[in-house]
């Protein structure tokens, strides 16, 4: 349900406008250096703010509660809590009779019974990936040498990021993206085949993340219009390397020790300023609607730290998985 993981598992919790949100991560090697600095240099990447993102800025700062000692994983539970500050939640009360399209509200208002915490989403909101982005901070730590990178493509169906931000804020509307992430230095081994392929790990996680509709892998969708001699990645030394990379870095799946790359779509942000057309629940009417409030115009702006995060979180699991990573690091 919020846990992910086997050995190296995560657990979120919180609410958009409730007293703060977080996450605990088991499972972590002991001797691990961390503290609240680390995480927030991450933590900063994520951050609102900047054009065509949400004018909400919060402190965001972490708080370690358990698991780490003289600024050292200590192998228990690792509890981080951020608290929330800047809340508006009379924005959200109309929502109760009109279900902003696109978002969570209709769905779980009927799988909850209406129990659930509407505010800002609730736990449904884009700020619990607070949690996710410091975990990853620390698994991170975990897979060096291996380096996750993520960076966006396009946003808007554009290359030319700033004209494509611009053009929707002057049309008041919201726009998704593309991003690409690739990891370096990658080993050969991880991952099983079929219900633990690398791929499934990976791509489970990813939809854990708000806003991600698709994922390929390599060549992805573009290798339905290839054939098999164009497609497979021919091997030109005895260490595993290959010419091409149209795999993704995954073979059977299992890493083939080539660059793991994958690239995933970010939605438009449901919230827009834009007028629409939808059913009020209470009168049983269609009427126009417009979402007011802080929300982002293009929400892809502040993922590309969150899909290294998840990365390095899935990297993490199957690498204590096989054993490739010691339990306990700077052992005396």
């Amino acid at each position: 349900m919020n846990s992910f993981g086997n050995i190296f598992r995560v657990s979120i919790f919180g609410e958009s406008h409730n007293k703060g949100c977080g996450i605990v991560v088991d499972g972590c090697p002991a001797g691990i250096p961390i503290n609240e600095d680390d995480l927030l240099i991450e933590l900063a990447r994520r951050k609102s703010g900047a054009k065509g993102t949400t004018p909400r800025e919060e402190e965001d700062m972490p708080e370690i509660f358990t698991g780490t000692f003289n600024g050292f994983t200590t192998g228990a539970p690792i509890t981080i809590i951020f608290r929330n500050a800047n809340t508006r939640s009379r924005d959200y009360s109309r929502f109760l009779e009109i279900p902003r399209p696109g978002h969570s509200d209709f769905v779980a208002k009927n799988k909850y019974g209406g129990y659930t915490d509407y505010r800002g989403g609730g736990h449904f909101s884009g700020r619990i990936t607070l949690g996710l982005v410091s975990a990853g901070a620390i698994a991170k730590k975990i897979i060096a040498p291996m380096n996750v990178k993520a960076t966006i493509l396009e946003v808007g169906g554009s290359k030319n990021i700033d004209e494509a931000v611009d053009k929707a804020l002057a049309e008041k509307d919201s726009i998704g993206g593309i991003i690409e992430c690739a990891t370096t230095n990658m080993p050969i081994g991880l991952g099983d085949p079929f219900f633990d392929s690398a791929e499934s790990n990976i791509a489970h996680i990813m939809f854990a993340v708000p806003a991600i509709k698709g994922i390929e892998f390599g060549a992805g969708f573009a290798s339905a219009k290839m054939k098999g001699s164009e497609h497979n990645d021919w091997f030109v030394d005895t260490l595993g390397a290959t010419r091409s990379n149209n795999n993704g870095g995954i073979n059977g799946g299992i890493t083939n020790g080539n660059n793991l790359v994958f690239r995933v779509v970010v939605k438009p942000t449901s919230s827009t300023y834009a007028k629409q057309e939808t059913m009020n629940f209470t009168t049983g009417k269609i009427e126009d609607f417009e979402v007011e409030g802080r929300h982002d115009t293009c929400i892809a702006l502040r993922i590309p730290v969150i899909i290294e995060s998840a990365t390095a979180i899935a990297l993490a699991d199957m690498a204590l998985i096989d054993q490739q990573i010691p339990r306990v690091f700077n052992k005396k």
